[in-house]
């Protein structure tokens, strides 16, 4: 467990220990940890051995709490598993309310040099979604 501005929140490590964490795992009733799907769309796709996954927030207030979550390092520990490296570039989109990032090394070669069972990373979108975010629980309610 980690403690966040007197929060309890579930870290990454703590979500791969207990499992999915779903809409609604209560924290106290200012906050919870929501399940990136519920807060955002996400698209994914490749160049070589490069991932490249676009997330645009549901609504603009969700994104604060999006990128809080989503830092390169939380989103590398979150890929480890399928990436050679742990180099992730986020790029901020302005105007869409969107964040896009570059996992390098993180498709086996990539295409039909890649033995993986998604050397085009199609499927790492829907894996990002499922990335616990803390947030007001006010918001979701609204």
């Amino acid at each position: 467990m980690c403690v966040t501005q007197g929060y309890r929140c579930l870290s990454v490590a703590d979500r791969t220990a207990h499992g999915r964490i779903d809409r609604g795992d209560r924290i106290n009733t200012r906050q919870l940890i929501s399940r990136q799907v519920e807060l955002a769309w996400a698209r994914s796709g490749d160049k070589g051995d490069i991932s490249n996954i676009g997330v645009i927030a549901r609504r603009p207030e969700y994104l604060p709490w999006i990128r809080r979550a989503l830092t390169p390092d939380a989103v590398a520990g979150w890929f480890a598993h399928l990436m050679k490296g742990r180099r992730v570039e986020r790029y901020e989109l302005p105007g869409l309310g969107a964040l896009n990032f570059m996992l390098y090394e993180a498709l086996g070669g990539g295409g039909s040099a890649s033995l993986s069972s998604d050397p085009l990373g199609k499927s790492y979108a829907q894996q990002l979604l499922e990335f616990p975010v803390e947030i007001p629980a006010r918001l979701l309610a609204e």
